[in-house]
C-alpha cells in the first residue's frame, strides 16, 4: 500500500528538575548547599530513510516522544539527559505544523536529519542560588517542559519526469515499456491508484527517473477525486510528458484534455503550469485518421511545445523520444519546492519573552509562554521560591508592562491560576 499523508504527534522531553540538598558529611557541621541540575529533555529529529518508500508505518504510530531528562541529586550530581527521538520519514517527505500548515522541513537530499522540537532545560540546583546574603537557599529550579506539536507528513515523489493525463491514456503502459516497473495495466479507469516510479535507462547510457502520475481529471485542483494527492506529486518534476490519445478510443478530443489538464495545473500550481512540456502523442497504431494529430500539432505550434508520435503498445517512437528527454533533463535544473529560508525549528527559547498582559473587570491577567515557562518552574509555597519568582517577573519586564498598564497598590493581579495583591 502507497501511503503520501499522515498527521503524527511529536514531544520532545522534559527537563529534570533541580535538587535542592545540603552537603552532609561527618565532622562537617553546616555543609552548603549541592544540589544538583536537572537533565536536558530529548529532542525530536527527523531523518531520511533510504529504504522507505511510503509513509504506512505512520497510520499505525501516531505518537513520537523523546525521553525526558533526569532529576538533579546532592553532591552536585546532574540528571541524565533525555535522549533523543528520531523519526524516520522516507525522501522527499515535506513536515508541516499542522495549526498553522507552515512548513517546518523539506526532506529532500539523502542522509538529510533536522531537529524539529528541542527538548525542556533541565532545572537548575540550589547550589546556583547560594550568594553571600544567602548562604542556605532551600530552592531549586524545576525542569522546562518539552514541546508538543502535531504534525503533517507529505511525501512528494523524486522524479525527473512526470507522466501526466486523463486516465486510460497509456502512461502506465509507457512506464512498464521503458523501464523495469510493473504497474497495473487495464482497460478501465483509475487502474493506477498510486504513484509509480521507475529509471529509464537510454541506449546512451544515460539514465533519469520517470513518475506515472494516477489520472488527472476536471476539478482535480480542487480535491476532486484524489486530485490534490495526485497533483502533489508532479511538484517536484523538471519535465512533464504530457500523454494524449490521439486514436479518441473513447470519443475523447485530446486538444480539449490538454487544454483540461493544463488548466488544473495552473490552478493548483502558477509554477507547474509553467514547467516545460512535451506533448506525446499516443495511441498511434490506433489512429483511424490524422484529424487529432494534426489539431494537436497546431496548438503545439502556437504554445511552442514540442510533440512527438508514440504507440505504447508497439514501442514506436519511444526510444526517439526518451532519448530526447535524456537531453532535455541536463539542460533543466532541479528546483527546490520549499524556500529553506522558510523552514521553522521550533524552540523553548523562541517564546521566552513572549507574555500578555490584559485587564478583565479591574484585574490585570498576566498570560503568555514567558510566565507559563516561569511558573512552571516556581514552587509557590516557598518564601526563597516566591522571591525567585518576583525578580524574573521583574527581569522579564512584566512588572513595567503592569505599571504601563495602571496597576496600582492593592489591584489583583493574576498569573495563570494563582492571585496575587499588588504592591509596590
Amino acid at each position: 500500500m502507497f501511503v503520501d499523508y499522515a498527521k503524527i504527534i511529536i514531544k520532545s522531553g522534559d527537563g529534570g528538575n533541580g535538587a535542592a540538598t545540603f552537603r552532609r558529611e561527618k565532622y562537617v557541621a553546616a555543609g552548603g548547599p549541592d544540589g544538583g541540575d536537572g537533565g536536558k529533555g530529548g529532542d525530536v529529529y527527523f531523518v531520511v530513510d533510504p529504504n522507505s518508500n511510503t509513509l504506512i508505518d505512520f497510520r499505525y504510530t501516531k505518537k513520537f516522544k523523546a525521553q525526558n531528562g533526569e532529576n538533579g541529586s546532592g553532591a552536585h550530581k546532574f540528571g541524565k539527559s533525555g535522549e533523543d527521538c528520531y523519526v524516520k520519514v522516507p525522501l522527499g517527505t515535506i513536515v508541516k505544523d499542522a495549526e498553522t500548515n507552515k512548513v517546518i522541513v523539506d526532506l529532500s537530499e539523502p542522509g538529510q536529519k533536522e531537529l524539529i522540537l528541542k527538548g525542556g532545560r533541565g532545572g537548575k540546583g540550589n547550589s546556583h542560588f547560594a550568594t553571600s546574603t544567602r548562604q542556605a537557599p532551600r530552592f531549586a529550579v524545576d525542569g522546562e517542559k518539552g514541546k508538543e506539536k502535531e504534525i503533517i507528513l507529505e511525501l512528494k515523489l523524486l522524479a525527473d519526469v512526470g507522466l501526466v493525463g486523463f486516465p486510460n491514456v497509456g502512461k502506465s503502459t509507457i512506464l512498464s515499456r521503458v523501464t523495469k516497473a510493473t504497474p497495473k495495466i487495464a482497460d478501465y479507469h483509475f487502474t493506477t491508484i498510486d504513484p509509480n516510479l521507475g529509471v529509464v535507462k537510454t541506449e546512451h547510457g544515460d539514465s533519469f527517473v520517470l513518475a506515472d502520475i494516477p489520472g488527472i481529471i476536471e476539478g482535480a485542483s480542487e480535491g476532486v477525486g484524489l486530485g490534490t494527492q495526485f497533483l502533489r506529486h508532479i511538484e517536484r518534476t523538471r519535465l512533464l510528458l504530457h500523454v494524449l490519445d490521439v486514436a479518441g478510443v473513447e470519443g475523447r478530443n485530446p486538444v480539449d484534455d490538454f487544454n483540461k489538464i493544463n488548466e488544473e495545473l495552473k490552478k493548483y500550481s502558477e509554477k507547474l503550469a509553467n514547467r516545460k512540456q512535451i506533448i506525446v502523442a499516443n495511441k498511434i497504431d490506433s489512429m483511424q485518421d490524422d484529424t487529432n494529430f494534426k489539431e494537436l500539432q497546431k496548438i503545439a505550434k502556437e504554445k511552442d511545445i514540442e510533440i512527438f508520435k508514440i504507440s505504447a503498445v508497439t514501442g514506436e517512437g519511444l526510444n526517439e523520444l526518451f532519448n530526447h528527454v535524456a537531453e532535455i533533463i541536463k539542460t533543466l535544473p532541479k528546483e527546490e519546492i520549499v524556500n529553506i529560508e522558510d523552514r521553522v525549528v521550533y524552540t523553548l527559547e523562541d517564546e521566552e519573552e513572549q507574555f500578555n498582559v490584559d485587564v478583565v473587570d479591574g484585574e490585570f491577567i498576566v498570560t503568555g509562554p514567558a510566565v507559563e515557562r516561569l511558573m512552571g518552574r516556581v514552587n509557590i509555597g516557598d518564601n526563597e521560591s516566591y522571591s525567585y519568582m518576583e525578580k524574573m517577573l521583574k527581569k522579564l519586564g512584566i512588572n513595567d508592562e503592569l505599571r504601563r498598564k495602571g496597576v496600582k497598590e492593592g489591584d489583583t493581579v493574576k498569573i495563570l491560576e494563582w492571585e496575587f495583591e499588588w504592591y509596590e
